[in-house]
């Protein structure tokens, strides 16, 4: 069992930190709410620590699942941020969804201090990580990765090495590019079924079984012909995500069209109010019968 320490306790950190001290690791936790960190305290008789830096000392390894860089800067660099307390060897594995420019950066620092950095961005939303049944892509030292995948077990159903720094952050890009156009497509979809006076529940059983099936038709198509959007992954998180995969395209040239598009559209939803609303969302765009 390793000693570890958790940083951010949102809607995907809560659990995965609980599964860590589920399956027996001694576990310290720390989040920017308190009050947070007490309600995890109490859930799972873990340790709290008042600062990143308080947590990560003498850690084996310490996760962070933050907002964007700057929040990541914060915890790792900041003036309490866990680099500085972290033991020579320790293993930081960053599960925020973050550049990779910002992941390379870190990973660069963390071996001028002793440490390794592994960027590790994760999908399957807060359903996945209440399950245990992320799906974890890696960038980094590929011994850093064969030390940590063991512990990465009890959250990830899925763990994948994907290379060096940052091509973890590089592989979720390509996993909301293509999300976003899945989910621009099935909302089409249902809204013209909707127009066209079908019954979305038939239609749904019928195409969902063939070669427009997908993951997001399985689980949200049923919530949008219902206008339920109060769960899962915010508008505002994805729009962020976004951000990052357009900035990325800017840099290595490619072509990202109908992503440039679709953020506009989530830009519209949150302009009709629906920040926090699931990203499935984008089908309130769309007219009624």
């Amino acid at each position: 069992m390793a000693k570890t320490a958790f940083i951010g306790l949102g809607v995907m950190g809560f659990p995965m930190a609980g599964h860590l001290a589920a399956k027996g690791h001694e576990v310290t936790v720390y989040n920017r709410t308190a009050a947070k960190a007490a309600k995890w305290g109490e859930a799972h008789k873990g340790k709290i620590a008042p600062t990143p830096a308080e947590a990560a000392k003498d850690a084996d390894f310490v996760f962070a699942c933050v907002g964007n860089d700057d929040d990541l800067r914060e915890v790792t660099l900041g003036a309490q941020g866990a680099f500085a307390t972290m033991k020579r060897g320790a293993i930081f594995v960053d599960h925020t969804t973050a550049s990779a420019q910002a992941a390379r950066e870190l990973a660069v620092e963390a071996q001028t201090r002793g440490l390794q950095f592994l960027d590790a961005p994760v999908s399957g939303g807060q359903g996945g990580a209440e399950k245990g049944a992320l799906t974890i892509m890696v960038g980094g030292d590929a011994d850093a990765f064969a030390k940590a995948e063991p512990v990465l077990r009890c959250y990830g159903a899925a763990i994948q090495h994907i290379g060096a720094s940052g091509c973890g952050q590089l592989a979720k890009m390509v996993n909301q590019i293509c999300i976003a156009g899945v989910v621009q497509g099935l909302s089409e979809g249902i809204a013209f079924a909707r127009m066209a006076g079908l019954d979305i529940d038939k239609v749904v059983a019928a195409v969902g079984k063939g070669s427009a099936g997908s993951w997001q038709m399985d689980n949200r198509a049923k919530t949008m012909a219902a206008d339920k959007f109060d769960f899962g992954f915010a508008v505002d998180w994805i729009r962020k995500d976004l951000g990052i995969c357009i900035a990325e395209a800017r840099r290595n040239g490619a072509s990202l069209p109908m992503i440039a598009l679709i953020d506009q559209f989530y830009a519209d939803v949150q302009r009709m109010g629906g920040g926090r609303w699931d990203a499935s969302s984008l089908i309130k765009r769309l007219p009624k019968p």
